[in-house]
């Protein structure tokens, strides 16, 4: 009867409390959105951490492996393979912002020096055409006909005279967005103390949460790592295979470019290696932005460079990425597919990247699951006959 009345002592609780926060839904929601918000650092430090766990581990895995039981050894792997671990990642960064920025800036000049010309082609197209001529008002067609566009100081100037005077009312947004960015750059900081802690501490801290499991859930402790160790798995492959895929395709974009002599060859092979991380549709965002930007020096050259791409993305599609990434995360195309579409429209860029992982261990669990159903059914429909004296003398 005790145990009777403790249980309808927790329903009534339960409903209760539900019940509150559905009165109280705004109040609830914002509470747990400054909750969420306060938290951000930590989420995003884990999810450094977790990227960086790899490289991590390779450095541990080759730190003096002759002595790894060695008590000096022992005590410096972690601090030393943290610092080789952070100062990999941040000479990256270096290396990509250093292929991309200086010819990013060239292009963006050329650009801005080819404005002026498009410009009064366009206003001199406009001027001929006779139905602009008619739905414009005069004025309008006398400043164009009356506007230099090589004179670009003066069109910037008399263009951007009623923006400049109403920059004062603007101070309280230009505050907001200087103080958003300083708060993104805190944030951003924090975040990799974050993840420096996580890693350092990696060990001790999947003890404690095993610890946690085992006293506060035994039942579910067994099913509980296996489905995070599928998860695990999945992540691991997934982001190893996306990268060294990444990085060849970069690799062999940037050296077709230069064979073919297409303009920009580094910034748009990097681009379009980093963009190749999204899976299926990233290369081809990439190759988007790549055909606009050597549009601006020839667009003949942009439209070979889009047939480049096609031609690459065959050879990379059929021939290396099924060597490199092949069927390790074990999930079928279609359904590769439906993860971006559905992650991308819940989540954006994020979802698209962490769809395809998640989808191929839901996917691994059920398809374990159905077997395991399925075994035990054809187990007790065709039990094995048990075996009889005869058969043991034999």
């Amino acid at each position: 009867m005790f145990f009777q009345w403790k249980n309808i002592v927790r329903v009534l609780f339960g409903v209760f409390v539900l019940y509150l926060a559905i009165y109280y839904w705004s109040a609830v929601s914002g509470l747990f959105g400054m909750l969420i918000g306060g938290m951000t650092p930590i989420f995003v430090g884990v999810g450094i951490a977790y990227v960086l766990n790899i490289l991590m581990t390779f450095f541990e895995k080759h730190y003096f492996p002759k002595y790894y039981d060695k008590p000096i050894v022992v005590k410096t792997r972690p601090a030393v393979c943290l610092v080789a671990t952070f100062i990999s990642f941040f000479a990256i960064i270096f290396v990509v912002i250093r292929m991309i920025v200086p010819e990013l800036v060239d292009c963006v000049e050329k650009l801005l020096s080819d404005i002026p010309a498009l410009l009064d082609s366009l206003v001199e197209n406009l001027l001929s055409n006779d139905l602009v001529r008619r739905y414009l008002p005069e004025d309008t067609l006398a400043m164009l006909a009356n506007m230099n566009m090589n004179d670009w100081n003066g069109v910037v100037s008399s263009f951007a005279g009623p923006v400049l005077d109403s920059v004062g009312m603007a101070a309280g947004a230009i505050v907001d967005v200087v103080m958003s960015v300083v708060s993104s750059v805190i944030t951003v900081f924090i975040s990799i103390v974050f993840s420096a802690y996580f890693l350092l501490y990696r060990n001790r801290l999947k003890h404690q949460a095993v610890r946690l499991l085992h006293c506060y859930a035994p039942k579910y402790e067994r099913k509980t790592l296996y489905v995070f160790s599928v998860f695990n798995d999945s992540f691991r492959k997934f982001i190893v295979g996306q990268v060294i895929e990444a990085i060849i395709l970069g690799v062999m974009c940037t050296f077709g470019m230069m064979i073919f002599k297409f303009p920009y060859p580094q910034m748009i092979g990097v681009f379009i290696g980093f963009t190749s991380l999204i899976p299926v549709a990233g290369a081809y965002i990439g190759a988007a932005v790549g055909a606009l930007i050597i549009m601006t020096v020839s667009p003949v050259q942009a439209l070979f460079f889009v047939l480049f791409i096609i031609v690459l993305q065959q050879i990379e599609g059929n021939f290396i990425y099924p060597k490199v990434v092949g069927n390790s995360i074990g999930l079928p195309a279609v359904w590769v597919l439906a993860a971006i579409t559905v992650g991308g429209a819940l989540f954006g860029i994020v979802g698209m990247l962490l769809g395809v992982p998640v989808f191929a261990a839901i996917y691994r669990l059920l398809r374990e699951n159905v077997l395991k159903h399925e075994f035990e059914e054809t187990a007790l429909k065709h039990p094995k006959p048990a075996k009889t004296t005869d058969d043991k003398k034999q």
